[in-house]
């Protein structure tokens, strides 16, 4: 049977799309965050707009963790354990790669992602948990992120190339390799291996591999500002793990003479490179200077992160919306009264939600922030409690916030920002009610874009690449209120589409400044428009809906890959 559905997709050349980790549903655990969830909502897309597409990750059996807090706040991690069989095909074609000179097999289960338009898209998750495999290498793909940097190099040889070998093995034609981050660039030099030019003699054995080549196959996409980012491996490393590709002299033309570079090889081996906004198109082409960075702003992807309620409303007043959001540039059509009422069925359901787990006694008709992405210091979840008193004297009996995302289990300083937002939550418990919901995932974000009432987003600029939880919010009328960074510079209308936190784009981050600035809106525009101007605040979500989600989707962001990257 397998057999039979693969011959459908190996009858035409396809796109590869090699990703870390792929966040296609909940119950699939193989996501940590916004870049797996950016990637299942790609491929969503491109099912949906039937284009030649085939998606290769790793299998993570044990998840990436889940998060269980203590009423401290403390974090601690634990396996978070699936059974890829209740949702894929294994397949029984076997590749091989090498580590230390050893052979590991490693087999591909098969995963369909089917469109309501008629597309189907296949997803390899690759495996090396075989019995013929050493102890060892059975486990490595157990964890998404975990262990050292020699269990993430041999992940990465696994999804590089293990994975360019069992296209090939499997039948297809591919003529695109679009790499999602550094993780999959190992692939390149697969390409190379594959792709020699047919000299008997030449002075300089680099001269064999044909670049040009491989360069017109890839295309490479950076989605970090951040150093910590872009793994880097020690060269001595790097030569006793991968081995029988190419020489480790012509990994270091591509890679860098220090160490293995992974946005550096993927980089100098694609003919096309973006960031993930304009913004961070520009900040990439400073960070790598004398290279062509486009930039192609994400998107989400729109029918998946839609509430229910707001679905229903949608099909009513836009139907078409799901595979046309150009149409969400007519929700001016939506009524008010219903547009709110949607709203309110999602808040209600939210705040439920979070009641039955924290007991926290949150209420439907008070002013509701959300703020959910990883713990990490740059995205400064504790900005908002800059002025702890001056917080209160706003917020007291007019503001609720609910608060979810996982820290790094080894980031500390994440770590530590989720202690500190319960010792805040201690501190204000009698005048503004706040709530940390543990274990976020693709199942809470969306009731939590959905229901609450602003999306709060806080980053230190310039280090937000894009961000796509905002976008999220925007499908559902819920508009922004977030530093200028990432897409927010792209989408931010000051009190038509949201709110901006702290001075513009151009102008350097001061924390001091931002918090001043959250305080005064909150303050003099965002509560008093929520309590005292009804009208003028769904005219807000109306503009949410028309003016960002319209364009922030992952349909006009893949009909931009299709004619800027694959088609060159």
């Amino acid at each position: 049977m397998p057999h039979d559905i693969l011959e459908r997709f190996t009858k035409e050349p396809k796109i590869a799309y090699f990703s870390m980790e792929i966040g296609l549903r909940t119950e699939i655990h193989t996501y940590s965050g916004g870049l797996g969830v950016l990637a299942g909502d790609t491929i969503k897309s491109a099912a949906d707009l039937r284009l030649p597409m085939v998606a290769v990750t790793l299998l993570a059996r044990k998840g990436y963790f889940r998060q269980e807090l203590d009423s401290h706040g403390r974090q601690t991690e634990a396996p978070d354990e699936w059974n890829p069989a209740e949702f894929m095909t294994l397949l029984p074609e076997r590749v091989g790669v090498c580590f230390e000179g050893r052979p590991v097999l490693v087999a591909a289960w098969l995963y369909l992602v089917e469109s309501a338009t008629g597309g189907t898209l296949p997803v390899f998750f690759l495996d090396t948990d075989l019995p013929e495999n050493e102890p060892q290498d059975q486990e490595l793909t157990y964890s998404l992120y975990g262990g050292d940097p020699l269990y993430r190099l041999k992940q990465e040889v696994v999804l590089g190339i293990g994975g360019t070998r069992m296209l090939e093995e499997l039948g297809f034609e591919i003529k695109k390799y679009h790499m999602n981050e550094g993780h999959s660039s190992l692939l390149t030099l697969e390409l190379l291996k594959r792709f020699k030019k047919d000299i008997e003699e030449v002075w300089d054995e680099r001269l064999v591999w044909d670049i040009d080549k491989v360069r017109s196959l890839c295309v490479f996409t950076t989605h970090t500002p951040v150093a910590a980012g872009h793994d880097k491996f020690p060269y001595e490393m790097a030569e006793k793990t991968i081995c029988g590709v190419i020489p480790l002299n012509v990994i270091k033309d591509f890679s860098g003479p220090e160490a293995l570079n992974m946005t550096m090889l993927g980089i100098n081996l694609s003919n096309y490179i973006n960031g993930v906004a304009k913004k961070h198109g520009e900040v990439s082409q400073t960070m790598f200077p004398g290279y062509e960075i486009h930039a192609i702003t994400n998107g989400v992807h729109s029918y998946t992160w839609v509430c229910e309620s707001m679905r229903r409303l949608f099909d009513k007043y836009l139907p078409g919306w799901a595979n046309e959001p150009e149409i969400f540039v007519r929700a001016g059509r939506i009524p008010d009264d219903e547009l709110w009422e949607a709203h309110m069925e999602a808040k209600r359901k939210i705040i439920d939600y979070v009641n039955r787990e924290t007991q926290s006694d949150m209420n439907h008709d008070t002013l509701t922030i959300g703020f959910a992405r990883r713990a990490t210091a740059y995205k400064r979840a504790d900005l908002l409690f800059s002025d702890i008193e001056r917080l209160a004297r706003i917020g007291e009996g007019r503001l609720q916030i609910i608060y979810a995302g996982k820290a790094h289990p080894r980031d500390e300083s994440g770590k530590q920002l989720i202690q500190r937002i319960f010792q805040m939550r201690e501190r204000l418990k009698d005048r503004v009610k706040i709530v940390f919901l543990q274990n976020y995932n693709m199942n809470i974000a969306r009731d939590l874009i959905s229901g609450v009432d602003v999306w709060l987003n806080t980053p230190l600029r310039p280090l937000e690449a894009s961000g796509t939880s905002g976008m999220k919010a925007c499908h559902n009328g819920v508009p922004n209120f977030s530093v200028l960074d990432g897409w927010w510079i792209e989408g931010h209308i000051e009190g038509i589409t949201g709110w901006s936190i702290g001075p513009s784009a151009d102008v350097s981050a001061d924390s001091a400044h931002d918090a001043d600035d959250l305080y005064h809106k909150l303050e003099t525009v965002i509560i008093p428009t929520y309590y005292n101007d009804r009208h003028g605040w769904i005219k807000i979500m109306e503009n949410a809906i028309s003016k960002n989600a319209y364009y922030f989707n992952t349909h006009r962001m893949m009909r931009l890959y299709v004619t800027e990257a694959y088609i060159r």
